[in-house]
Parts: C-alpha cells; structure tokens; sequence
C-alpha cells in the first residue's frame, strides 16, 4: 500500500518522530522513503543515524519529492510553514496533519491542495499504543484514505469521522487525554511519598495500578462506573477516598478542563493567539 511512495514530515519532532518509528517497526515502509524535514540539521542528523531516514532543512524541497506530505509542526510555527510548501504538492498527492486545531480548509486554502487529511493522534502513539481520531476532504481519493489509514495505524488504533468538528472534541479528550492522566498519576506518587514510601516504590505501585487498571476496564463488559463500584465497600477506604474527591469537585473540575482543552482547540482553528505574559496587561 506504501510501496514505492515517498512520505514526507515537515517538521520533525516528537509525533513525528513516533510515526516515523511505527511505520518502520510494522515494516510498512522503507527508511529511504522517508523525508525528515525541520529547521535543525542536528535534528535530521540524529533521525538519519536512529532509523537511516533522509533529512532536509528544505521544507519546499522535501515537498517536492514527496507523494504524501506530513505536517507535523506545532499550531504556532504552521503559518511559517504554509508558505514554503504552497504550491509544491502534485495534484494526484496527499496531504496530511497532526497541526492541532487547525481545520480542514485552512489548510486546503494555505497550501493551496484539496486533497487533505485531518487527524489528531496523541503522545502514546511513541510506543504503537495511541488512538487517532481522523477526517479528510472530498477530494481525498479512496486509496489515499487507505494509505492515510496505514500512516495512522503505525501510532496505534484509529477512528475515521466524517464530521471534522469531532476533531476539535478529540484534541480535547484524547490528544490532551495524557496529561491529565500524568498530572493524576503525579498527585498519587506524591501523596505516596507524603505517607512515607520513598518515590521509586510509589512510582512503581502508581505506574502498575494504572496499568492494570485499564487493561482490567478493557477486558470487561461492564461501565467503568459499575466496576468503580466493586472496589467502594460501605464505609471502607475507598468509599472514604471517592468521598473527598467529590466533595473536592474532582469530576467538575476534569469535565470543566476538557471543556476549556476543546474550546482553546476551536479558538486555534480561528487563529485566536494568546499573548505571552509579559504582553498581558495587568
């Protein structure tokens, strides 16, 4: 399905670097059809030497020798970038972004391409773990939707929508999703230290909790809440512990965050900047 194509990453960071990776390790492309494009030769260098890619400072050239071209920048470097590639993809192409929030049409009027894919992948994708949601425009031709569903594969399972405003609730809920998982897990390893375990023990009985955990909810039948219940015994510890964190707001305060996530994700797609904090006014 990959064969004979040359894939391009304008921008070669971390999500880049996972897809990159996955696609290797499920030996679904060759590491010379591979383009690492970024403003950092250091960067491409450690890529070329890690998995034998090809890397380039040129975003247009790495463009221009590309069959499907991804845009995996961050949202605040993605105006730079339309530019140099505007006007370097074939028509018979594909484009692809990872860029958060922004939609569809930005980026088939930026670039001046129809043919676009839309996805929102998150950080566990590094290890062929994550969840993308993705889209695409009309004019993405059935086999390059099939190459497009191979590339986001290679990070883990995905999910094809039709209607990109779920794009924006899914950079909300699970391309966010990580770090409020790695701040809870944060808070229990230090309450862990706070009764006496040193870190590394509390970090270990943390880390195997949640593993366990998830792979338990996943192997079951039952809603999570139903399972929640199992482990709450009247007037036991749990049943103690879930008191305060309701009485504390926990499910408010998460349910108010990812709403936050989401409209600061739509707020990107309309190209609202924040200022940095010396710019705000007191």
């Amino acid at each position: 399905m990959l064969t004979d194509i040359t894939l391009a990453f304008i921008g070669s960071g971390m999500m880049a670097e996972a897809m990159i990776s996955g696609l290797l390790n499920q030996n679904l492309i060759a590491p010379e059809q591979i383009i690492a494009a970024g403003p950092r030769a250091e960067r491409g260098e450690q890529l070329a030497v890690r998995y034998s890619v090809r890397w380039t400072t040129d975003n247009k050239e790495a463009a221009e020798k590309s069959h499907i071209v991804v845009l995996s920048v961050k949202p605040q470097v993605l105006g730079t970038v339309i530019p140099q590639v505007r006007g370097h993809l074939r028509r018979q192409n594909l484009g692809l972004s990872i860029v958060a929030g922004t939609p569809l049409r930005a980026l088939a009027d930026g670039i001046a391409h129809a043919s676009f894919v839309r996805a929102m992948p998150n950080t566990p994708g590094q290890i062929g773990l994550g969840i993308t949601v993705w889209t695409a425009t009309q004019e993405v031709a059935p086999q390059s939707l099939e190459q497009a569903r191979a590339i986001l594969s290679a990070l883990g399972e995905e999910i094809f929508v039709k209607d990109e405003t779920y794009l924006d609730m899914a950079t909300a809920l699970s391309g966010t999703g990580p770090a409020y998982v790695l701040l809870f897990m944060e808070a229990m390893i230090d309450a862990g230290v706070h009764m006496g375990f040193s870190r590394r023990v509390a970090t270990k009985l943390v880390l195997q909790t949640m593993q366990g955990t998830v792979a338990y909810a996943r192997q079951s039948d039952k809603h999570v809440a139903e399972l929640r219940n199992q482990v709450t015994s009247p007037g036991g510890t749990s049943a103690e512990a879930l008191y305060h964190m309701e009485k504390g707001g926990l499910r408010t305060v998460v349910s108010r965050a990812i709403w936050a996530a989401y409209q600061r994700s739509v707020a990107l797609g309309q190209g609202k900047t924040r200022h940095a904090p010396s710019e705000v006014e007191e």
